[in-house]
């Protein structure tokens, strides 16, 4: 890592940052539909899309120079690669499989991150979604951190500017991550009150067993004097 000095012709756009970490939050994930029936011409019986999406309403391609999707190699075209927003691979199938998501940043210095997500197509409990009444969501929220990164790149991830086509809501999430953190939070909390309470009430347990110990350890020192006593006044 850079020391914050340049050295040997580094550039000032590609000093590291020292002690400065960035978290962008991103949502991945897929949706998909049943036909109802397979198709004919190929034995497909799902239409799928799998995207990336930022968890904000902000323009990704700022520091996002690309991003790959891999899909399986029964695929024409296996690798998708798309350089701007919406991130995202509209396709049909029939099988699920995994699908490899590649973010390639706008900083040749910062390697590329790979995330994999399961494409699920079926869910036997569920009568509307396999008759495609019902689409299927499997979406996930995670972040990128960057620890320490370029000059040139800080100032990318610091813009925080929309997407150009206000009209297009790239960032809008199929579950709602908030209220669901909020849930977790609540839930998170009243556990640890739970925990807190149970390891109060063991503490005051053994209080008490350690003072019934001591207590008896008295006593019984007590009683040994007076059979020593009693011992020397007999002799």
């Amino acid at each position: 890592m850079s020391d914050g000095v340049s050295h040997g012709g580094e550039t000032g756009s590609s000093i590291r940052m020292k002690g400065v970490t960035v978290v962008k939050p991103l949502v991945y994930g897929t949706i998909s539909r049943a036909f109802g029936k397979k198709r004919e011409d190929d034995g497909h019986t799902h239409t799928w899309m799998c995207y990336l999406r930022p968890y904000e309403n902000q323009d990704m391609s700022l520091w996002v120079k690309r991003v790959q999707f891999k899909l399986h190699e029964s695929y024409t075209n296996q690798v998708r690669v798309f350089t701007e927003p919406p991130y995202e691979v509209k396709e049909t199938g029939w099988g699920e499989f995994e699908i490899v998501i590649k973010i390639f940043f706008n900083d040749p210095a910062e390697r590329p991150v790979t995330i994999y997500h399961l494409l699920k197509l079926f869910n036997l409990g569920d009568a509307d979604i396999m008759m495609g009444r019902r689409p299927l969501i499997s979406e996930s929220y995670d972040e990128v951190v960057f620890q320490e990164p370029t000059n040139h790149l800080y100032k990318l991830l610091s813009d925080t500017r929309k997407p150009h086509d206000a009209s297009v809501k790239l960032w809008q999430h199929e579950n709602d991550f908030q209220s669901i953190g909020t849930r977790m939070l609540k839930t998170l909390t009243g556990a640890q009150a739970e925990i807190k309470q149970e390891i109060h009430a063991m503490n005051e347990k053994l209080k008490a067993s350690k003072e019934a110990i001591e207590d008896m350890q008295r006593k019984i020192t007590k009683a040994e004097a007076e059979v020593t006593d009693k011992n020397e006044d007999e002799s």
